[in-house]
């Protein structure tokens, strides 16, 4: 079984996440509270495998009380609910330690993959949230080389390791599609694009959707719009 605690200031929203996760067999919520300072001592009471945390809070926001949680428990395994999908808050989330970000605007499946991914110790982040943190990356490509004439990147696709389809996911995730979105896209099942994803992952070996797409820009894989 998971362990699971859910902090959230908002009872609606917290009842809504609670009642997601209860539908999984595997999952556990063993406790609730609305502020940070309920997170380090629900902690420390229940050493849950996965803390889910809103962002914005009373007394201790999310990030402060991942801060403390992760000095104190260095193998604490955090996601962070956000209503903010810009850059500055995702970076500053992930730099105190939290191993995933999901925005407020997620659905049931984006909540229950991120639980899965994080408990066994990978990271999980909202597609949107990929794209604004992919888009960083190349703009921090483009300053480096700014002294000199940038030359766009050839888009080779690694055509001697991935199918084609797989080819066109690993396009689709850079692009910050979620599996629904690529489902549509591709006229694939989300079951469909779950095996080519892991499919990807297991290929290019590396633990989640956010590596792969970061790997594939280095690599000049995939186009960044």
């Amino acid at each position: 079984m998971v362990k699971i605690v859910i902090i959230d200031d908002h009872q609606l929203f917290r009842e809504g996440v609670k009642r997601i996760l209860d539908f999984e067999p595997y999952f556990d919520v063993v406790a609730e509270g609305d502020d940070g300072e309920q997170a380090i001592q629900l902690y420390e009471e229940h050493h849950p495998d996965v803390v889910i945390m809103d962002i914005n809070m009373p007394v201790i926001n999310g990030v402060e009380a991942t801060r403390r949680l992760i000095d104190r428990y260095p193998h604490a395994k955090i996601i962070i609910l956000s209503i903010h999908d810009d850059e500055s808050y995702v970076s500053h989330a992930l730099q105190t330690g939290a191993l995933g970000y999901l925005l407020k605007e997620m659905d049931a499946d984006a909540l229950v993959n991120a639980v899965k991914v994080v408990s066994e110790g990978g990271s999980y982040l909202h597609p949107k949230v990929t794209h604004n943190l992919v888009r960083e990356y190349r703009q921090l490509i483009k300053e480096q080389h700014q002294q000199t004439v940038y030359q766009p990147v050839e888009i080779r696709r690694p055509l001697h390791l991935l199918t084609r389809r797989e080819c066109e996911v690993l396009q689709l995730l850079a692009d910050g599609c979620s599996n629904r979105t690529i489902g549509e896209t591709l006229y694939i099942s989300e079951k469909t694009v779950k095996n080519h994803v892991s499919n990807i992952l297991q290929k290019m070996n590396v633990n989640d959707r956010t590596q792969a797409v970061v790997t594939a820009i280095k690599k000049g894989w995939v186009e960044v719009k």
